[in-house]
């Protein structure tokens, strides 16, 4: 962040994507701090205390995402920044998911990736439902990525308990870190008394 702020301050690096990029990585470092719990478990966004939020880089994130909106430029680090500022808005509304879904349309038709596209299933999921999320994404199968499981485990909790137990657990199959595993066996284990 600090290397970014130096080259905001160089009139040859002093660009949009330079802003957008600070934004981005304002907005994420704002909510370092929630993303862990007391024991060091990972909390899912939805879990997560915005008390915990570091206010003052949500308002720098804004600040560097109204100074990139210079030119004809939209970038990737744009797109990602927006997204990332409407994660700091805690309120499940419509018009936030709604933005979210448009912004990953058009991140997927300036940086491709199979991060990006799951993320956007995961919008797609609050705004369309999700039968529908489950649909696009089994038309796209990844089988071998753990991100993958993972979210087809969420998406299938209120549909499928069994489809989404296969799901978590291969997400847990194929998840290296500890950390990661805690967290899954843990969705996991939520699904158990629904089961019976």
């Amino acid at each position: 962040m600090h290397l970014a702020y130096l080259l905001l301050q160089h009139p040859a690096t002093n660009q949009p994507q330079t802003a957008a990029l600070l934004s981005l990585m304002c907005f994420h470092a704002s909510r370092f701090d929630a993303r862990t719990g007391e024991n060091g478990q990972l909390l899912l966004y939805p879990e997560q205390d915005e008390r915990d939020w570091d206010q003052e880089l949500i308002d720098k994130g804004i600040l560097y995402l109204h100074q990139s909106a210079k030119g004809n430029t939209l970038s990737a680090y744009h797109l990602e920044a927006a997204i990332a500022y409407w994660h700091t808005v805690k309120n499940d509304t419509a018009e936030k998911w709604s933005a979210i879904l448009h912004l990953y349309d058009q991140l997927l038709h300036v940086n491709p990736t199979p991060v990006a596209a799951l993320n956007r299933l995961y919008a797609l999921s609050k705004v369309k439902g999700c039968a529908t999320a489950i649909k696009e994404a089994e038309e796209r199968p990844l089988a071998g990525n753990r991100f993958y499981h993972a979210l087809l485990g969420e998406l299938y909790k209120e549909l499928d308990l069994s489809k989404a137990t296969t799901h978590l657990q291969q997400a847990i199959a194929l998840t290296k870190s500890a950390v990661e595993q805690q967290l899954l066996q843990q969705q996991l284990e939520k699904l158990a008394p629904l089961q019976t």
